[in-house]
């Protein structure tokens, strides 16, 4: 059995181009990005996928878990802020942007890649213990059905395979984006996986997706409000 889990971290120019109320919440960047590596080492999952990781925050999750690999994407597509960054604690040192597994024990890098469609999110694919993980984060609109393409392959090329991540789409979106054979967890909806008010938008859009092997015990737990996602966990196998 393994334990996994996927979180959107939020980059912090993102928060800040979209006014988000993480941003208004956390004027600190260094702060924020201080209470995420403490969330993310308190955490006991096997394999962690982490979404929208600035260079600061990778810096600081390296420097807080030596004692866990790091397999990283490093989009080459940097955010770039629209509107003046409110502050210097609001800023980043290092803005580029990241695809990141975060794991315990021993792992293997498969293949690390942005969608043709869209240098700004991809995905990166390990094996752990004969079990073909991708991280990803899909674009959220008309480029995602290219994308859920991609990712199939990907996971058609092991017999157990497990995808993380934001699908920026609902569970019977990526089920039929997907194709058949995968699994998309069920969650309860007494969490969502990333909360909205005066959107019309599904609330439910970070998955654990599962190819020829079990998941269960798949819980959303609240990340106290450093990020505009929550964290996502379950058990494979």
């Amino acid at each position: 059995m393994l334990t996994v889990a996927t979180w959107n971290v939020l980059h912090r120019t993102h928060a800040n181009n979209w006014q988000s109320e993480v941003a208004e919440r956390w004027p600190s960047e260094s702060d924020r990005i201080k209470a995420v590596t403490s969330a993310i080492a308190q955490r006991t999952e096997r394999v962690i996928a982490l979404q929208e990781v600035s260079g600061d925050q990778l810096a600081s999750l390296r420097q807080a878990l030596p004692d866990r690999a790091f397999h990283v994407l490093r989009y080459p597509r940097v955010p770039k802020p629209r509107r003046p960054v409110p502050s210097l604690a609001a800023a980043l040192t290092d803005g580029t942007e990241q695809l990141v597994l975060v794991v315990a024990g021993e792992s293997r890098e498969v293949l690390a890649e942005v969608f043709a469609n869209d240098h700004g999110n991809g995905s990166l694919t390990i094996e752990v213990d004969g079990v073909l993980i991708t991280a990803t984060h899909v674009t959220g609109d008309g480029r995602r059905d290219p994308q859920f393409a991609r990712l199939a392959e990907l996971a058609g090329n092991g017999e157990k395979a497990v995808i993380l991540g934001d699908f920026n789409a609902d569970r019977r979106m990526v089920a039929a984006g997907l194709g058949p054979g995968f699994t998309v967890a069920e969650v309860s909806e007494a969490i969502p996986t990333r909360p909205r008010t005066g959107d019309s938008k599904s609330q439910y859009i970070d998955h654990v997706v599962v190819r020829g092997i079990s998941v269960r015990d798949t819980v959303v737990e609240d990340v106290a409000g450093v990020s505009d996602h929550n964290l996502v966990r379950a058990t494979v196998g």
